[in-house]
């Protein structure tokens, strides 16, 4: 995943995941295990996550990381992009910068902004990652499976595990693959580390 690493404040902005994006994102997770039918139990079952939690997290009494809301992703069949593109009143097709939203997990050090949220009949979208340096982020699997990914580093160094194989990637460099399994952002420093990823739905 209080500046990113183009100098940018990512906790300011009218699209900052603050008081009221974080209590609609609690409205959309109890939202989306009802359209489920899923009771809590069973959706802790599906997601590894305990019961407590996740009515927590319904309750909007605790905010999500990174990692726990890719597991709550991959249950419900959506990218993260496109969970947090269904809280919004209305997605414009022009978005200027001062318009993306942009989303913090303070535990892992990871900042994300939707450049090009999700948007219907579109399948492809455009985030910007940034990592501070020592952020290790592991996701036990893609939202939907055979997603497309293809990750070009901006600024920094970042490495980036699929299918148990480690990348290395630094200013410039992309990779590009197909997601089934388990993936794994690490930033080793000593600069924090920003990058593009390009997301397209099977």
């Amino acid at each position: 995943m209080g500046s990113t690493a183009d100098g940018r404040d990512a906790r300011s902005g009218p699209e900052d995941l603050g008081e009221g994006i974080e209590a609609r994102l609690a409205g959309r997770l109890a939202q989306l295990r009802g359209e489920f039918g899923w009771s809590l139990d069973e959706l802790a079952g599906r997601t590894g996550v305990s019961r407590s939690t996740l009515s927590r997290l319904e309750r909007g009494e605790m905010s999500p990381t990174a990692a726990l809301l890719g597991r709550l992703c991959g249950a419900y069949g959506r990218t993260m992009s496109r969970l947090l593109a269904e809280i919004e009143a209305h997605p414009p097709q022009h978005v200027p910068a001062a318009r993306q939203a942009v989303w913090r997990d303070e535990t892992s050090g990871f900042v994300r902004r939707s450049v090009s949220a999700p948007h219907p009949g579109l399948r492809g979208e455009i985030v910007e990652g940034t990592l501070r340096p020592g952020a290790d982020i592991a996701y036990d699997g893609p939202p939907v499976p055979g997603i497309e990914q293809h990750i070009w580093v901006l600024d920094g160094a970042v490495t980036v595990t699929v299918d148990g194989n480690a990348h290395v990637l630094r200013a410039g460099d992309c990779l590009r693959f197909r997601l089934w399994g388990p993936s794994r952002f690490q930033c080793p420093g000593p600069d924090a580390a920003r990058y593009a990823l390009v997301v397209v739905l099977p």
